[in-house]
């Protein structure tokens, strides 16, 4: 217990809750992975979803008492974000559990205990609400517990009233909220009024079981599921205004603003609103790639890349242009690590995944700005003067424009933007992820799960068998089940049992042939969707139909290229642990067709003298002729073995083993050579950092070697005729036409240095005085942007205290503009970042920088001399 709980972080709240109940017989136990076993749903959504098997009875617990603080995401609410004081993506919800053990009185006295006693709460500032008609819970807590009955206030089902679905056990619930004004007393008592109340704590009492026809039936195992939102709580113990203003997020909020040059107390409402939505979502997205989910359009890939591509926008927002995320991110993890230490193992992985999808969506930004020029002309054309709802939304969802910058765009060009439209826009989007957010339903995925119980899990046969008789159990057109499908159309196809290896650990999925009466389809992937193999392929010729007895056939030769190039993968690794590093250890792969790539943790570039010895010591091993020794084993016994397995892979209580003795033993599902002599020969193409503390080696062997040597011998061929040299020649050719290269446009940059500084020395008589500033603003000709911000920074050193604002068009359809600004500029609060940003927007750009220099850029050079017009506006207005 804390001696002064008004004073607790957010580590020490999470540490006393688990105490607390631990010391009350409950097994703590580890938040589980944001990916959730439970199929039907996309994410971890609450504390008690990963002991749904148990409610439901699906499963034995190993305990009848649970404690745990639990990460999850909830997006339904993402526009809200931000804009209040509780909303979140990424919030931690402390749980104490009770599987058919102690029940209401208990759950209630622990409750009101841990509120006041640990906690430190006064009765005074405490109110529970009950479901109406549980007369047990208001009496507990009136009788037992001993508060007033003007305190316990009665909700209707709609808040008071837990289900896990239309189906099952369900259950009273009873919350407790704490009041911040005690002093305006207990009369009219409105628990929605959250500048008054937040409820912190809630206790479900699962007592009933639900049928389809909305009957309760008493449940023989009644259980307990509570939630205490750790947010919430530190809001209220750290006395902040909201839960944003906490130690659990506030050091990322001031990492992002230090980023941007700003002060978030300074800051107006709308800036905070952007500041937070940084802060809450890196801290969701961090935590979403440390439990291995990555970017992508569908499902939960797609959340997280539509989280990150907030990130960026309500960065651009408070000023920020380049990239920014992984440095907000680094914040984040050291926030967490202490409480989940995979954050910090999985930081290279974290800190990839931002860094690329951060600089792709830049990318994107800039075709957005683009096709924003675009409409404002067709809008234009067509004598119109407003934006479509429908546009603007487009520009917001696809290409990440903030309906305030499509309006400012729009303003600027006498247009406006139909707001009432974007929110029908909006509003269907809401309901789309709300649609999304509690169940799975994306194409393939939802198909199957609606079959998953007429049909059985797919047999795999394909370590033994290249080729199979099966039965059609499903086919799926475009995701949609179907009961026959002709030629020309592409399919996915569930077999009851499958030659071919579905995509999995890095290896892709095998191609081939399912044949019939008749009936020829191609198969170029298989990937497994939770129990199923599903084929994805096109038919070629005649027609096939749900309970056709067909042959699977694999690509025997597509085979013996994943299994040459899957084991060369495993003979690496051993390779690097035996040169390299012992502690080496793998952080991702692909096993291809025509090549291999092996990511692995390492804080250095290999030497090219450690590649090549990793290759021979690959080669030797193929020359040796190793033979497998493929088993299945418990897990335990596996790892006491010395077997290597890949961190943050799940693996279930028996694995399978592939042993080459004295080389290499690692758990894996995939295909393999049974002696390495069938791989042939193992060739390095490249080794390259990809990611801070990850080295990626990519490779081939077998018949691939072969195709690479081939690509090589012919390239070389074709520079030694460019050159006309002889092949031998060719190093020393090329070395030699850079360095003259080298040499030229050194020369070249001198002499545009020394131009712009002549120039600019003449605009040192055109400084106008404002007070006791002195202001420039000109605009250079054919200087280049490096070149142009050597000349501000020599201006104002001779100006001493002043600014100099600069543009140029160094080439056509490009526009560079500097601004400097001396210390005491600064102090009357304007910042060559913000100014110049805003400045640039003109000639349809932007860009920042720090507050006493900064660069951006545009794509109008018919604007700058407007631009530089307003920049010697505004300074004057800021000098005044």
């Amino acid at each position: 217990m804390s001696s002064n709980p008004q004073s607790l972080s957010g580590n020490e709240i999470r540490t006393l809750f688990l105490n607390f109940f631990a010391e009350r017989g409950h097994q703590i136990l580890p938040s589980a992975s944001l990916v959730p076993e439970d199929p039907t749903v996309l994410l971890t959504i609450a504390g008690m979803l990963p002991f749904k098997p148990i409610f439901l009875g699906q499963r034995t617990p190993e305990f009848n008492r649970a404690t745990t603080s639990q990460k999850c995401i909830r997006t339904n609410d993402i526009e809200n974000v931000g804009r209040t004081k509780r909303h979140h993506t990424f919030f931690e919800m402390l749980g104490n559990f009770s599987f058919g053990d102690y029940f209401k009185e208990q759950a209630i006295a622990w409750g009101w205990e841990i509120s006041t006693q640990v906690f430190g709460f006064s009765p005074n500032n405490l109110v529970v609400s009950v479901f109406e008609e549980d007369d047990e819970a208001f009496a507990i807590w009136r009788d037992q517990i001993g508060v007033p009955e003007a305190r316990i206030k009665r909700m209707g089902a709609d808040d008071n009233f837990w289900a896990s679905g239309p189906t099952g056990p369900c259950g009273p619930c009873s919350e407790i909220y704490y009041d911040f004004h005690p002093e305006r007393g207990d009369e009219n008592i409105d628990l929605e009024d959250d500048s008054r109340f937040i409820e912190f704590y809630n206790l479900v009492f699962m007592q009933y079981n639900q049928d389809a026809e909305g009957n309760l039936t008493p449940l023989q195992k009644k259980n307990i599921d509570t939630g205490m939102g750790l947010e919430r709580m530190a809001q209220i113990l750290q006395k902040v205004p909201n839960n944003y203003e906490t130690d659990l997020i506030f050091p990322i909020i001031e990492t992002a603003a230090k980023i941007a040059g700003i002060d978030y107390h300074k800051s107006d409402e709308k800036t905070k609103v952007s500041l937070k939505v940084i802060g809450d979502h890196v801290r969701a997205v961090v935590h979403m790639i440390a439990d291995e989910i990555r970017a992508s359009n569908v499902g939960r890939g797609y959340i997280l890349r539509r989280l990150i591509r907030r990130v960026v926008r309500h960065g651009r927002l408070i000023g920020i242009s380049g990239e920014f995320i992984t440095q907000v991110a680094e914040t984040a993890i050291a926030l967490a690590e202490s409480a989940y230490p995979n954050v910090r193992q999985r930081e290279a992985a974290i800190k990839a995944e931002l860094q690329r999808e951060e600089s792709n969506f830049l990318r994107t930004l800039d075709r957005g700005e683009k096709l924003l020029e675009e409409i404002i002309q067709q809008v234009k054309q067509q004598g119109k003067t407003v934006i479509s709802g429908e546009s603007a939304f487009t520009l917001y969802d696809t290409y990440g424009f903030p309906l305030e910058l499509t309006q400012e765009v729009a303003e600027e060009n006498n247009l406006t933007v139909d707001e009432a439209g974007f929110d029908v826009e909006m509003q269907k989007q809401v309901e789309r992820a709300k649609a999304a957010h509690e169940t799975i339903d994306l194409t393939v995925q939802g198909s199957l799960d609606k079959l998953a119980e007429h049909i059985h899990a797919t047999e795999f046969l394909g370590y033994t068998q290249p080729a199979a008789t099966a039965k059609v159990e499903v086919l799926l057109v475009g995701g949609v089940a179907q009961e026959a499908a002709e030629a020309g159309t592409d399919v996915q196809i569930v077999l009851n049992q499958t030659p071919f290896y579905a995509e999995s650990g890095g290896q892709i999925g095998d191609r081939g042939y399912i044949t019939g009466d008749g009936v020829v389809i191609r198969v170029d992937d298989v990937k497994k969707e939770s129990d199923f193999f599903v084929h994805f392929g096109r038919i070629e010729r005649g027609t096939i139909r749900v309970g056709d007895t067909v042959t699977a056939q694999i690509d025997r030769a597509c085979r013996r290229r994943l299994q040459a190039n899957h084991t060369a993968t495993h003979l690496l690794q051993a390779a690097l642990k035996k040169i390299v590093d012992e502690g080496i250890s793998q952080a991702g792969s692909l096993v291809s067709f025509d090549r291999l790539r092996f990511d692995f943790n390492c804080p250095r570039a290999l030497t090219v003298e450690e590649v090549q010895q990793v290759e021979e010591q690959v080669n030797t091993w193929i020359a040796e002729a190793h033979s497998a020794k493929i088993e299945i084993l418990p897990l335990a016994e596996a790892k006491a073995r010395g077997a290597v397995a890949m961190f943050g892979e799940k693996y279930g209580e028996e694995v399978r083993v592939i042993d080459f003795p004295s080389v290499s033993m690692e758990l894996c599902g995939g295909t393999h050579v049974s002696n390495t002599a069938e791989i042939g020969v193992f060739k390095v193409i490249s080794e390259a950092g990809v990611a801070s503390g990850v080295r990626r080696i990519e490779a081939v062997s077998g018949p691939a070697v072969l195709d690479y040597l081939n690509l090589r011998d012919k390239v070389v061929k074709d520079l030694s005729d460019r050159f006309k040299v002889k092949p031998e020649e060719l190093p020393e050719r090329i070395t030699t036409l850079q360095n003259e290269l080298r040499t030229s446009q050194k020369q070249l940059d001198v002499l545009k240095g020394q131009l712009a500084i002549a120039k600019s020395d003449s605009l040192l008589q055109t400084a106008e005085s404002v007070g006791d500033y002195k202001i420039i603003v000109a605009q250079l000709d054919d200087v280049d942007a490096e070149s142009l911000k050597t000349a501000a920074e020599r201006l104002l050193q001779k100006l001493s205290n002043g600014a100099v604002v600069l543009g140029s068009v160094p080439e056509a359809g490009k526009v560079s503009i500097v601004a400097a600004f001396s210390a005491e500029v600064n102090k009357k609060g304007l910042q060559a970042g913000k100014f110049v940003g805003a400045v640039a927007k003109i000639c349809g750009g932007g860009g920042g920088g720090r507050p006493n220099l900064a660069q951006a850029g545009g794509r109008d050079a018919s604007k700058l001399p407007e631009a530089l017009t307003q920049a010697l506006s505004d300074l004057k207005a800021g000098l005044s």
